[in-house]
């Protein structure tokens, strides 16, 4: 997984804000990436909530953020639209960024392994550098801590 300090590598990935996002484009703005497994789960919909209640004040900060999961940008659609999420999801179906950042791994649930994006966080400053970085996240309180972070840069 990528740390502090290493480049953040560039994507291009379709948005719910409408056309895709190229992660170098939005330089000098720091921007908030955050991976969660799964659209409509409980951790991931928490997750998503508490970035969305946050979104005015990272965009206050000058920071923008994205949610970014394997779903399909219809999985995306219906996810926001049921939980009232205001923060932009991207689709990463491929697994190209979720490789790439070093969130795709292993994991183990209920005595059974399996490949699943592991739920990691990573703030990326105007220089397209990592910041900071959040393996292995515990959801509540998170995307406060994120919102430190933030306006600490």
């Amino acid at each position: 997984m990528l740390a502090a300090q290493d480049m953040a590598p560039d994507f291009t990935l379709p948005s719910t804000r409408g056309g895709p996002v190229t992660l170098s484009a939005l330089r000098p703005a720091p921007v908030v990436l955050f991976f969660y497994p799964r659209d409509n789960t409980s951790g991931c919909t928490r997750e998503n909530q508490q970035f969305s209640a946050l979104l005015p004040e990272f965009s206050a900060a000058g920071a923008q953020v994205f949610g970014i999961s394997r779903d399909d940008m219809k999985s995306h659609a219906r996810f926001i639209e049921k939980q009232g999420l205001t923060v932009p999801l991207l689709s990463d179906a491929q697994g190209d960024a979720c490789e790439r950042f070093g969130v795709w791994a292993e994991k183990k649930m209920y005595g059974k392994t399996f490949m699943g994006i592991v739920r990691s966080t990573f703030l990326i400053d105007g220089t397209g550098r990592i910041a900071r970085a959040w393996p292995k996240v515990r959801v509540d309180g998170h995307a406060a801590q994120v919102l430190d972070a933030v306006k600490a840069l």
